[in-house]
């Protein structure tokens, strides 16, 4: 166990708009911490009270934390006061560049990962956001509902996959490193979290025709889960059925067959027959 001792909050009122449920276990921070080393640079996402920034200080490189909540700034410039390789930027992730942010505070070439304990509300939109902008990073460590994790990491074609999952997959190779109880957590919230890992891929596992239309027939597949593959895409990207039913047939699928049962390769064998330029 480290030396770090837990910041003062006292006074600190949470917002739950902002998701805020501050990490303060500090077994949990070092093994987040250990996804890096002395030649890594890690930006981590709504630091909080700072207590896996300051881990993160100590393993890695040099670390810029995003913070959005500007009622924290005093409480991290004292935890982090003994730390010149940390910077903190307050900022909405979701409306910053972080490719050109990554140039400009790591440089070129860097090795660069993302940690972050993930506001549950906005887990899938960061995470397809640092998805989809191919960002020049390893891999993702984030802390996330036990639930979404296991969303997350599930296989393609599983009941517990969603639209995220196929993204996830299409970009990374995820996996659930460890789970995280509520008490480690202040305030607690009312379920468990766990630590997820998404390794970026340097390739995708499967072709598509046109990658912004496989994410788009990917969605809809999953828009209406209690309607048929058939329906739901039709419905919601205006494709005629006779173009879903040619295609279906064509990939020996059966015209009753929901999206939640179609493998990665599915979905991008479909998109491809979809796709018209």
């Amino acid at each position: 166990m480290s030396n770090t001792k837990m910041p003062d909050l006292n006074g600190f009122t949470f917002k739950k708009s902002l998701g805020q449920n501050f990490l303060t276990d500090l077994s949990v921070c070092e093994r987040m911490a250990k996804r890096a080393d002395k030649d890594t640079y890690v930006l981590e996402i709504g630091p909080g009270a700072g207590v896996l920034t300051k881990q993160l200080c100590r393993e890695a490189k040099r670390v810029i934390a995003i913070e959005i909540d500007t009622r924290l700034k005093p409480i991290l410039e004292k935890e982090l006061a003994g730390f010149d390789n940390v910077k903190v930027i307050f900022a909405d992730v979701l409306k910053l560049d972080l490719k050109s942010l990554i140039k400009e505070e790591f440089g070129e070439n860097a090795r660069v990962i993302i940690c972050a304990n993930l506001p549950y509300y906005i887990t899938s939109p960061i995470i397809m956001g640092i998805l989809c902008q191919r960002l020049p990073v390893e891999s993702l460590t984030v802390m996330v509902q036990k639930e979404a994790a296991e969303r997350l990491c599930a296989e393609v074609g599983d009941r517990a996959a969603g639209a995220v999952t196929a993204a996830v997959r299409y970009y990374s190779r995820p996996e659930i490193l460890f789970l995280v109880k509520k008490e480690s957590f202040v305030p607690a919230p009312k379920v468990d979290s766990a630590v997820i890992n998404l390794e970026i891929l340097n390739e995708p596992p499967v072709e598509v025709l046109d990658e912004k239309f496989f994410m788009s027939v990917v969605k809809s597949c999953f828009a209406q889960r209690r309607k048929t593959l058939l329906n739901s895409v039709s419905n919601t990207l205006g494709i005629s059925k006779e173009a879903i039913k040619n295609a279906l047939l064509k990939l020996g699928l059966s015209e009753s067959v929901r999206g939640e049962s179609l493998t990665l390769s599915n979905l991008a064998d479909l998109s491809n027959l979809l796709y018209k330029k």
